[in-house]
């Protein structure tokens, strides 16, 4: 497994100085945002200028590209206000190949107008699962005609809230564009020892042969999101999990201070070479 971090770990905004910080710190790889090249994570246009510069500091500092951060909030109750995160959303996959990455990564969305994520009531009804399958239909179009998967994540704050959601998300629209992001500290919030295992290798049985990507974020003990490492996560199980389905994709952690990436890269890095 090729160890990432999330790019927006580290202060700057031009992506030389933070891929550089990202190398330092001991991972191979970035999940980009365009907030690492002081613009908005969703811009409107990619100058060519831009676009180049992240490819060429990903070759100066040895670091690979794993996802590009495409996440706005698909089943937003404004549709104008999906129309204008898919128009950016397709500019980013126009120039993900250029930046050097096949994937871009969404958010599936919810309810909740204001934070994307943020959990509403209204996230499991049928009228939001239909506009995802409509908002996603969309970006599968755009994403095939350029080659670039969509990275989905279970999130229990959005509409596809569960490993079972996702894969009825992955049936439903039949398309080799789709991929999964699985990270464990977002399959449950508080659970015993021995549930916390039994959610994580059911997640990854159940879409094993869809995963492309896997995040390391932890959980402490009353449910908030914690440095991996430092909560609940059994990740020397996560990872026998990830092996046991044959996944040799990026394992990307975020939810951390810069300060604490090394430590972190050194943890995965004997987890995964153990």
């Amino acid at each position: 497994m090729r160890l990432g971090i999330f790019a927006k770990t580290f202060a700057g905004d031009d992506p030389a100085t933070v891929l550089a910080a990202a190398k330092a710190a001991g991972f191979d790889a970035v999940h980009y945002n365009m907030a690492c090249s002081g613009l908005a994570a969703m811009p409107d246009i990619l100058a060519p200028a831009v676009v180049q510069a992240v490819a060429e500091a990903a070759r100066a500092s040895g670091m690979a590209i794993a996802a590009v951060s495409g996440t706005y909030n698909m089943i937003h109750p404004d549709p104008s206000v999906r129309a204008a995160g898919l128009q950016r959303l397709g500019v980013l996959l126009a120039q993900a190949r250029a930046m050097g990455t096949g994937m871009v990564t969404l958010c599936t969305g919810t309810r909740d107008a204001a934070d994307q994520w943020r959990g509403h009531p209204d996230n499991g009804s049928p009228a939001a699962w239909r506009d995802l399958l409509a908002e996603m239909e969309k970006a599968i179009v755009l994403a095939e005609a350029q080659g670039i998967l969509l990275g989905i994540e279970p999130e229990l704050a959005n509409v596809v809230d569960s490993p079972a959601r996702a894969r009825n998300l992955l049936d439903t629209m039949q398309s080799p564009a789709l991929a999964i992001v699985l990270d464990p500290a977002n399959l449950f919030e508080v659970e015993t020892d021995a549930n916390r295992r039994h959610i994580i290798a059911g997640a990854v049985d159940l879409l094993a042969d869809r995963i492309v990507m896997a995040h390391a974020k932890d959980r402490d003990a009353l449910g908030g999101f914690a440095t991996a490492g430092q909560g609940v996560v059994d990740f020397p199980h996560f990872i026998a999990c990830l092996r046991t389905a044959g996944f040799d994709g990026d394992l990307v952690t975020h939810g951390l201070m810069a300060a604490e990436a090394p430590a972190v890269a050194r943890l995965l890095r004997e987890l995964t070479t153990a």
